[in-house]
């Protein structure tokens, strides 16, 4: 019995909750931005490029790609779309009273990090929306995922920072020997 508790001790000690001191807070926010400026709407960053420069080949996979998860995407949206924005309407509700009323710092690693996710999915419904409406194809589906992938990266850099400045100024402001 002692042993049990002992590890679970252990675990809880290894998964801190206090998110911003946490290497694992950071490792997760590098992993998550280096993920998805890597991929758009399933088309990889470097399939994009063979394809803008002419290889046939990468344009016809890049828009088979595109094609597949833009109807999956939109068909998604189109059935359950309101249930979708009321679960994250919820959640992000939840985890901002919880993050800036109660001044809970793991409900603001979290709300710091859903936040850009968030604006980064409505980015990307918005893209796929346009490809299906504009029936974009060839250089110009290209040129739109080159453009959405760079506010993308410039969104990350910026959540980067303002996350980076809030969890400096949230341990700054604690004392030093509390736990």
């Amino acid at each position: 019995m002692a042993s049990g508790v002992f590890l679970i001790e252990n675990i809880f000690s290894l998964i801190n909750m206090r998110s911003f001191s946490s290497l694992w807070f950071w490792i997760v926010l590098a992993v998550y931005w280096s993920a998805v400026t890597r991929v758009t709407l399933g088309a990889p960053y470097d399939l994009i490029l063979r394809a803008r420069k002419g290889d046939e080949q990468s344009m016809t996979d890049m828009q088979d790609l595109l094609r597949i998860h833009v109807r999956r995407r939109l068909e998604f949206i189109r059935r359950a779309g309101h249930w979708a924005l009321a679960f994250n309407a919820g959640l992000m509700t939840a985890l901002l009273l919880m993050a800036f009323h109660y001044q809970v710092e793991f409900a603001q690693a979290l709300f710091l990090l859903f936040l850009p996710m968030l604006i980064v999915r409505v980015m990307a419904l918005r893209l796929a929306f346009r490809v299906e409406r504009q029936g974009l194809e060839g250089v110009a589906l290209c040129r739109a995922m080159l453009r959405h992938r760079f506010w993308v990266q410039f969104l990350g850099l910026v959540s980067i920072f303002v996350t980076a400045v809030w969890g400096m100024l949230y341990i700054m402001s604690r004392p030093v020997l509390s736990m």
